[in-house]
């Protein structure tokens, strides 16, 4: 009778327990999807207010003419877009190579070269705490390194060089992070079929690795297009700000981002500003609809789905 009891009474304190760890858990998920849909909702509020607020001032003139300065801030953006494309594609072209060949080091050359030498491996752990470190230091800070280093030193002048070179700084560790993940997510069994078939291990990395691991590095690298896209200080103190569209990678100019900034401290024109900062938002979701594309696309490949 004692044990039926004590079943019971056991079996009645498992119902309760479960049911308080049923509440808790529904509870937790109405947290997490209240806070999802705040987030959520305050993006597109953030955006739906730019927007609503820039789209009537754009038109073919705003799109085709160049700032003209001034306090007014009269004239459009043409040369801003013109600039900011310019500047990617010099700083990806710098960041990409350097990014990804240190990322190759570190995941297939470091761990052979850090066990036969103690130094190696001092050198490689100092590497990753360098990039860990880089990642979340503020863009004004690799701004000041460059106008330090590329404007002063090197007399580089407020010019696309300068600014491509410390925008290269900044995105090297995004570059670096995102190419290492994507390498490490390749199969160990890739590399040794590879290797087991008498392929050196250069050809294996390049024809077997980076192709399997090629949709994580492209997305690393359009994330930080988007970074540098966005990015205003690091490029005030190296590009300088001029609204004439650069001739060469010695002269100044001014990025889409730079020209809001300066539309909206320097001059009268806030519905400018807020014009310039829609063609931004817009290229912006463009870009990430295109990670997203490129992708599926390419994970399509390398996994041989359709």
């Amino acid at each position: 009778m004692t044990t039926e009891v004590e079943s019971i009474l056991s079996q009645a304190k498992n119902k309760r327990h479960l049911k308080r760890q049923k509440t808790i858990q529904t509870f937790g998920f109405i947290l997490v999807w209240v806070c999802g849909v705040l987030a959520v909702a305050a993006v597109l509020w953030i955006i739906g207010y730019v927007l609503s607020q820039g789209l009537p001032v754009i038109n073919l003139e705003f799109l085709t003419t160049r700032p003209a300065g001034g306090v007014s801030g009269e004239g459009g953006m043409s040369t801003t877009i013109v600039t900011t494309l310019y500047l990617v594609i010099l700083t990806i072209v710098i960041a990409t190579p350097l990014g990804l060949g240190a990322a190759i080091y570190l995941v297939e050359y470091a761990g052979d070269a850090s066990r036969e030498s103690r130094f190696i491996a001092l050198l490689v752990k100092a590497a990753r705490t360098g990039v860990e470190i880089l990642a979340g230091v503020p863009s004004i800070i690799f701004g000041l390194f460059g106008f330090a280093l590329f404007v002063s030193y090197m007399k580089l002048g407020f010019s696309l060089l300068s600014a491509a070179l410390s925008g290269a700084a900044l995105v090297l560790p995004t570059i670096i992070r995102t190419s290492e993940e994507a390498l490490l997510t390749v199969p160990r069994s890739y590399r040794e079929g590879s290797l087991s078939l008498g392929a050196t291990k250069g050809y294996t990395i390049f024809n077997v690795v980076l192709p399997s691991a090629l949709p994580g590095i492209v997305t690393g690298i359009v994330l930080s297009v988007g970074r540098i896209i966005s990015e205003t200080a690091i490029f005030w103190v190296t590009l300088g700000g001029s609204y004439h569209l650069p001739k060469s990678i010695m002269n100044s100019g001014r990025t889409m981002a730079l020209h809001v900034f300066m539309l909206a401290s320097e001059t009268r024109a806030f519905d400018k500003a807020m014009g310039t900062a829609s063609i931004l938002i817009i290229t912006i979701i463009l870009l990430n609809l295109i990670i997203n594309f490129i992708s599926r696309r390419l994970t399509a490949r390398v996994t041989g789905k359709k």
